[in-house]
Protein backbone atom coordinates (compact mmCIF):
# COMPACT_ATOMS: atom_id res chain seq x y z
CA UNK A 1 0.00 0.00 0.00
CA UNK A 2 1.01 3.25 -1.06
CA UNK A 3 1.49 5.90 1.78
CA UNK A 4 -1.02 9.12 1.80
CA UNK A 5 1.90 11.30 1.10
CA UNK A 6 2.91 9.42 -1.60
CA UNK A 7 -0.40 8.92 -3.44
CA UNK A 8 -0.46 12.95 -3.17
CA UNK A 9 3.21 13.06 -5.18
CA UNK A 10 0.81 10.61 -7.80
CA UNK A 11 -2.23 12.72 -7.98
CA UNK A 12 0.17 15.52 -8.86
CA UNK A 13 2.52 14.01 -11.59
CA UNK A 14 -0.95 12.99 -13.27
CA UNK A 15 -2.58 16.71 -13.09
CA UNK A 16 0.51 18.23 -13.82
CA UNK A 17 1.34 15.76 -17.09
CA UNK A 18 -1.81 15.96 -18.37
CA UNK A 19 -2.22 19.67 -17.96
CA UNK A 20 1.47 20.35 -19.16
CA UNK A 21 2.40 17.43 -21.57
CA UNK A 22 5.84 17.59 -20.19
CA UNK A 23 7.41 15.14 -17.76
CA UNK A 24 7.11 16.41 -14.26
CA UNK A 25 10.32 16.22 -12.03
CA UNK A 26 10.65 16.94 -8.43
CA UNK A 27 11.39 20.59 -8.10
CA UNK A 28 8.36 21.56 -10.17
CA UNK A 29 5.94 19.35 -8.08
CA UNK A 30 7.12 21.14 -4.70
CA UNK A 31 6.82 24.59 -6.46
CA UNK A 32 3.58 23.98 -8.05
CA UNK A 33 1.88 22.07 -5.07
CA UNK A 34 1.63 22.61 -1.63
CA UNK A 35 3.27 18.68 -0.79
CA UNK A 36 4.64 20.44 2.47
CA UNK A 37 7.98 18.00 2.10
CA UNK A 38 11.32 18.74 0.70
CA UNK A 39 12.54 18.59 -2.71
CA UNK A 40 14.19 15.56 -1.64
CA UNK A 41 11.63 13.47 -0.29
CA UNK A 42 9.95 14.45 -3.44
CA UNK A 43 12.41 12.74 -5.37
CA UNK A 44 12.49 9.89 -2.82
CA UNK A 45 8.84 9.30 -3.13
CA UNK A 46 9.08 9.06 -7.02
CA UNK A 47 11.80 6.63 -7.09
CA UNK A 48 9.25 4.64 -4.63
CA UNK A 49 6.69 5.51 -7.51
CA UNK A 50 9.09 4.21 -10.14
CA UNK A 51 9.84 1.13 -8.57
CA UNK A 52 6.58 0.08 -8.05
CA UNK A 53 5.49 0.83 -11.94
CA UNK A 54 3.22 3.84 -10.84
CA UNK A 55 5.29 6.38 -12.96
CA UNK A 56 8.10 5.85 -15.27
CA UNK A 57 11.11 8.25 -17.12
CA UNK A 58 10.60 8.35 -20.68
CA UNK A 59 14.09 9.32 -21.57
CA UNK A 60 17.79 9.84 -19.69
CA UNK A 61 17.41 13.21 -17.11
CA UNK A 62 14.02 13.79 -18.05
CA UNK A 63 11.22 14.05 -15.17
CA UNK A 64 8.44 11.26 -14.74
CA UNK A 65 5.18 10.48 -16.40
CA UNK A 66 2.21 8.45 -15.17
CA UNK A 67 2.29 4.59 -16.13
CA UNK A 68 -1.16 2.85 -17.10
CA UNK A 69 -1.02 1.63 -13.52
CA UNK A 70 -0.71 5.04 -12.12
CA UNK A 71 -3.53 6.28 -14.20
CA UNK A 72 -5.15 3.37 -13.33
CA UNK A 73 -4.89 4.20 -9.25
CA UNK A 74 -5.59 7.98 -10.03
CA UNK A 75 -9.17 7.18 -11.12
CA UNK A 76 -9.65 4.17 -8.91
CA UNK A 77 -8.70 6.29 -5.64
CA UNK A 78 -7.66 9.62 -6.03
CA UNK A 79 -9.74 11.22 -9.36
CA UNK A 80 -13.01 12.66 -7.81
CA UNK A 81 -15.78 13.11 -10.83
CA UNK A 82 -15.71 16.57 -11.63
CA UNK A 83 -19.23 18.23 -11.82
CA UNK A 84 -20.42 20.35 -14.87
CA UNK A 85 -21.34 23.66 -13.87
CA UNK A 86 -24.94 25.19 -14.41
CA UNK A 87 -24.02 26.78 -17.20
CA UNK A 88 -22.73 23.85 -18.81
CA UNK A 89 -25.39 21.64 -17.64
CA UNK A 90 -28.14 23.97 -19.55
CA UNK A 91 -25.65 24.11 -22.55
CA UNK A 92 -26.25 20.25 -22.63
CA UNK A 93 -29.60 19.92 -21.97
CA UNK A 94 -30.50 23.07 -24.57
CA UNK A 95 -28.34 21.31 -27.16
CA UNK A 96 -30.27 17.96 -27.13
CA UNK A 97 -33.79 18.83 -26.60
CA UNK A 98 -33.78 20.35 -30.16
CA UNK A 99 -33.86 16.65 -31.26
CA UNK A 100 -36.82 15.80 -33.71
CA UNK A 101 -36.24 11.90 -33.08
CA UNK A 102 -33.92 8.97 -32.36
CA UNK A 103 -31.40 9.35 -35.47
CA UNK A 104 -30.77 13.27 -34.56
CA UNK A 105 -30.48 12.35 -30.83
CA UNK A 106 -27.58 10.15 -31.10
CA UNK A 107 -26.27 12.33 -33.84
CA UNK A 108 -25.90 15.78 -31.57
CA UNK A 109 -25.06 13.34 -28.45
CA UNK A 110 -21.93 12.46 -30.77
CA UNK A 111 -21.37 15.88 -31.09
CA UNK A 112 -21.88 17.51 -27.85
CA UNK A 113 -19.60 14.49 -26.60
CA UNK A 114 -16.93 15.30 -29.27
CA UNK A 115 -16.94 18.72 -28.43
CA UNK A 116 -17.02 18.85 -24.69
CA UNK A 117 -14.14 16.41 -24.50
CA UNK A 118 -12.32 17.53 -27.57
CA UNK A 119 -11.77 13.33 -27.66
CA UNK A 120 -13.67 10.65 -30.54
CA UNK A 121 -17.03 10.37 -29.29
CA UNK A 122 -18.57 7.06 -29.55
CA UNK A 123 -22.63 6.62 -28.82
CA UNK A 124 -24.16 3.24 -29.03
CA UNK A 125 -28.16 3.06 -30.66
CA UNK A 126 -30.54 1.47 -27.89
CA UNK A 127 -30.54 -2.34 -28.41
CA UNK A 128 -33.93 -3.70 -29.05
CA UNK A 129 -33.07 -6.84 -27.28
CA UNK A 130 -33.18 -4.40 -24.10
CA UNK A 131 -35.79 -2.66 -25.18
CA UNK A 132 -40.04 -2.65 -24.83
CA UNK A 133 -42.59 -1.95 -27.46
CA UNK A 134 -44.29 1.30 -26.68
CA UNK A 135 -47.62 0.81 -29.33
CA UNK A 136 -47.86 -0.76 -32.55
CA UNK A 137 -50.12 1.10 -35.19
CA UNK A 138 -51.74 -0.10 -38.01
CA UNK A 139 -52.89 2.26 -40.96
CA UNK A 140 -54.83 1.47 -44.07
CA UNK A 141 -53.12 2.33 -47.33
CA UNK A 142 -55.97 0.53 -49.52
CA UNK A 143 -57.67 -2.37 -49.14
CA UNK A 144 -55.46 -4.90 -49.28
CA UNK A 145 -52.60 -2.71 -47.80
CA UNK A 146 -51.63 -1.81 -44.09
CA UNK A 147 -48.40 0.27 -43.00
CA UNK A 148 -46.93 -1.14 -39.80
CA UNK A 149 -45.83 1.34 -37.48
CA UNK A 150 -43.79 0.01 -34.15
CA UNK A 151 -42.73 2.37 -31.80
CA UNK A 152 -40.24 1.33 -29.02
CA UNK A 153 -40.02 2.88 -25.53
CA UNK A 154 -36.54 4.87 -26.38
CA UNK A 155 -38.12 6.73 -29.17
CA UNK A 156 -37.29 3.93 -32.20
CA UNK A 157 -39.86 4.20 -34.89
CA UNK A 158 -39.83 1.72 -37.45
CA UNK A 159 -42.34 1.49 -40.44
CA UNK A 160 -43.13 -1.15 -43.09
CA UNK A 161 -45.10 -1.99 -45.75
CA UNK A 162 -47.95 -5.05 -45.56
CA UNK A 163 -49.01 -6.69 -48.77
CA UNK A 164 -52.28 -8.33 -47.31
CA UNK A 165 -53.11 -11.76 -49.54
CA UNK A 166 -57.21 -10.18 -49.26
CA UNK A 167 -59.08 -6.96 -48.77
CA UNK A 168 -58.89 -6.18 -44.47
CA UNK A 169 -61.71 -3.93 -43.56
CA UNK A 170 -61.29 -1.29 -41.23
CA UNK A 171 -63.55 -3.01 -38.46
CA UNK A 172 -61.24 -6.14 -38.65
CA UNK A 173 -57.73 -3.57 -38.66
CA UNK A 174 -59.17 -1.57 -35.33
CA UNK A 175 -59.59 -5.43 -33.83
CA UNK A 176 -55.82 -6.51 -34.42
CA UNK A 177 -54.53 -3.30 -33.54
CA UNK A 178 -56.17 -3.80 -30.00
CA UNK A 179 -55.57 -7.13 -29.50
CA UNK A 180 -51.72 -6.89 -31.14
CA UNK A 181 -51.12 -4.13 -27.84
CA UNK A 182 -53.27 -5.42 -25.47
CA UNK A 183 -50.44 -8.25 -25.85
CA UNK A 184 -46.80 -6.53 -26.73
CA UNK A 185 -47.29 -2.64 -24.76
CA UNK A 186 -45.06 -2.44 -22.76
CA UNK A 187 -43.59 -5.94 -23.26
CA UNK A 188 -39.87 -6.38 -23.92
CA UNK A 189 -39.05 -7.24 -27.48
CA UNK A 190 -37.63 -10.54 -27.06
CA UNK A 191 -40.91 -11.77 -25.38
CA UNK A 192 -43.10 -10.72 -28.26
CA UNK A 193 -42.99 -13.99 -30.80
CA UNK A 194 -44.41 -15.90 -28.14
CA UNK A 195 -47.18 -13.45 -27.20
CA UNK A 196 -48.70 -13.30 -30.52
CA UNK A 197 -48.12 -16.58 -31.73
CA UNK A 198 -51.62 -17.90 -31.53
CA UNK A 199 -53.02 -14.61 -32.27
CA UNK A 200 -54.15 -15.55 -35.69
CA UNK A 201 -56.72 -18.06 -33.81
CA UNK A 202 -59.00 -15.25 -32.58
CA UNK A 203 -59.97 -14.35 -36.13
CA UNK A 204 -62.06 -15.51 -38.58
CA UNK A 205 -60.73 -17.86 -41.16
CA UNK A 206 -61.10 -15.43 -44.35
CA UNK A 207 -58.91 -12.59 -41.71
CA UNK A 208 -56.69 -15.24 -40.22
CA UNK A 209 -53.81 -14.99 -43.57
CA UNK A 210 -53.77 -10.92 -43.26
CA UNK A 211 -53.03 -11.44 -39.45
CA UNK A 212 -50.00 -13.80 -39.81
CA UNK A 213 -48.59 -11.52 -42.54
CA UNK A 214 -48.62 -8.42 -39.95
CA UNK A 215 -47.43 -10.79 -37.60
CA UNK A 216 -44.63 -12.37 -40.05
CA UNK A 217 -43.61 -8.39 -40.72
CA UNK A 218 -43.36 -7.54 -37.06
CA UNK A 219 -41.62 -10.42 -36.07
CA UNK A 220 -39.66 -10.02 -39.06
CA UNK A 221 -38.87 -6.24 -38.16
CA UNK A 222 -37.34 -7.20 -34.21
CA UNK A 223 -34.61 -9.48 -36.27
CA UNK A 224 -33.86 -6.97 -39.01
CA UNK A 225 -33.34 -3.98 -36.39
CA UNK A 226 -31.25 -6.76 -34.05
CA UNK A 227 -28.33 -5.76 -34.96
CA UNK A 228 -26.29 -2.90 -32.74
CA UNK A 229 -25.50 -0.14 -34.40
CA UNK A 230 -23.46 3.23 -33.15
CA UNK A 231 -22.17 6.47 -34.20
CA UNK A 232 -18.71 7.61 -34.01
CA UNK A 233 -17.27 11.21 -34.25
CA UNK A 234 -14.66 14.06 -33.67
CA UNK A 235 -11.96 11.38 -34.96
CA UNK A 236 -10.02 14.38 -36.16
CA UNK A 237 -9.75 15.16 -32.43
CA UNK A 238 -6.87 12.73 -32.21
CA UNK A 239 -4.61 14.77 -34.25
CA UNK A 240 -4.43 17.28 -31.55
CA UNK A 241 -2.65 14.57 -29.90
CA UNK A 242 -0.51 12.52 -32.34
CA UNK A 243 2.70 13.35 -29.72
CA UNK A 244 0.95 10.90 -27.22
CA UNK A 245 0.56 7.85 -29.86
CA UNK A 246 4.15 5.93 -30.30
CA UNK A 247 5.05 6.00 -33.80
CA UNK A 248 1.97 6.31 -35.66
CA UNK A 249 -1.81 7.19 -34.69
CA UNK A 250 -2.94 4.62 -37.58
CA UNK A 251 -3.16 1.82 -35.85
CA UNK A 252 -5.86 3.65 -33.24
CA UNK A 253 -7.64 4.70 -36.69
CA UNK A 254 -7.96 1.93 -37.71
CA UNK A 255 -9.44 -0.07 -34.41
CA UNK A 256 -11.78 3.07 -34.83
CA UNK A 257 -13.15 2.02 -38.08
CA UNK A 258 -14.15 -1.33 -36.72
CA UNK A 259 -17.69 -1.45 -34.98
CA UNK A 260 -17.75 -4.72 -33.47
CA UNK A 261 -13.96 -3.75 -31.22
CA UNK A 262 -16.13 -0.24 -30.60
CA UNK A 263 -19.25 -2.15 -28.76
CA UNK A 264 -16.59 -4.47 -26.96
CA UNK A 265 -14.92 -1.22 -25.88
CA UNK A 266 -18.10 0.21 -24.55
CA UNK A 267 -18.50 -2.85 -23.14
CA UNK A 268 -22.11 -4.63 -21.92
CA UNK A 269 -24.85 -2.02 -21.40
CA UNK A 270 -26.37 -3.57 -18.69
CA UNK A 271 -23.61 -2.03 -16.72
CA UNK A 272 -24.63 1.04 -16.05
CA UNK A 273 -21.94 2.81 -13.89
CA UNK A 274 -18.93 5.02 -15.49
CA UNK A 275 -16.35 2.20 -16.77
CA UNK A 276 -12.76 3.62 -17.70
CA UNK A 277 -10.38 1.29 -19.30
CA UNK A 278 -6.90 2.43 -19.74
CA UNK A 279 -3.88 1.84 -22.25
CA UNK A 280 -3.28 -2.37 -21.92
CA UNK A 281 -6.72 -3.12 -20.46
CA UNK A 282 -7.93 -2.51 -24.18
CA UNK A 283 -7.91 -5.73 -25.89
CA UNK A 284 -7.09 -4.64 -28.94
CA UNK A 285 -3.84 -4.54 -29.26
CA UNK A 286 -4.39 -0.77 -31.85
CA UNK A 287 -5.94 0.98 -28.36
CA UNK A 288 -3.57 0.12 -26.42
CA UNK A 289 -2.06 4.07 -26.24
CA UNK A 290 -5.48 5.21 -25.54
CA UNK A 291 -8.26 5.34 -22.40
CA UNK A 292 -11.93 4.35 -23.27
CA UNK A 293 -14.47 6.07 -20.61
CA UNK A 294 -17.82 4.84 -20.81
CA UNK A 295 -21.35 4.70 -19.63
CA UNK A 296 -24.93 3.31 -19.25
CA UNK A 297 -27.79 5.48 -20.62
CA UNK A 298 -31.46 4.81 -20.75
CA UNK A 299 -34.73 5.87 -19.29
CA UNK A 300 -36.78 4.51 -16.22
CA UNK A 301 -33.30 3.58 -14.59
CA UNK A 302 -32.47 1.06 -16.92
CA UNK A 303 -29.83 1.32 -19.25
CA UNK A 304 -29.81 0.16 -23.08
CA UNK A 305 -26.95 1.15 -24.92
CA UNK A 306 -23.86 2.80 -24.04
CA UNK A 307 -22.05 6.14 -24.86
CA UNK A 308 -18.70 7.24 -24.59
CA UNK A 309 -15.21 9.15 -25.74
CA UNK A 310 -12.26 7.74 -26.84
CA UNK A 311 -8.55 9.23 -26.28
CA UNK A 312 -5.08 9.15 -25.42
CA UNK A 313 -4.04 7.87 -21.84
CA UNK A 314 -2.86 11.35 -20.86
CA UNK A 315 -6.69 12.52 -20.29
CA UNK A 316 -8.31 14.78 -18.11
CA UNK A 317 -10.09 11.91 -16.21
CA UNK A 318 -12.37 13.60 -13.51
CA UNK A 319 -13.40 16.14 -16.43
CA UNK A 320 -13.98 13.31 -18.86
CA UNK A 321 -15.83 11.30 -16.57
CA UNK A 322 -18.16 14.37 -15.80
CA UNK A 323 -19.00 15.48 -19.47
CA UNK A 324 -19.81 11.30 -20.59
CA UNK A 325 -21.55 10.73 -16.98
CA UNK A 326 -23.82 14.30 -17.51
CA UNK A 327 -24.66 13.79 -21.40
CA UNK A 328 -25.89 9.84 -20.47
CA UNK A 329 -28.11 11.20 -17.52
CA UNK A 330 -29.71 14.21 -20.20
CA UNK A 331 -30.08 11.81 -23.02
CA UNK A 332 -31.59 9.10 -20.61
CA UNK A 333 -34.40 11.84 -19.88
CA UNK A 334 -34.96 12.59 -23.54
CA UNK A 335 -36.13 8.93 -24.18
CA UNK A 336 -37.79 8.88 -21.44
CA UNK A 337 -40.32 11.74 -22.58
CA UNK A 338 -40.37 10.92 -26.17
Amino acid sequence: MLSERRLQVLRAIVQDYVGTEEPVGSKALTERHNLGVSPATVRNDMAALEDEGYIAQPHTSAGRIPTDKGYRLFVDKLAGVKPMTGPERRAIQNFLEGAVDLDDVVARTVRLLAQLTRQVAVVQYPSLTRSTVRHVELLSLAPARVMLVLITDTGRVEQRMVDCPAPFGEASLADLRARLNSRVAGRRFTDVPKLVEDLPEAFEMEDRGTVSMVLSTLLETLVEENEERLMIGGTANLTRFSHDFPLTIRPVLEALEEQVVLLKLLGEAKDPGVTVRIGHENAHVGLNSTSVVSVGYGSGGEAVAKLGVVGPTRMDYPGTMGAVRAVARYVGQILAES
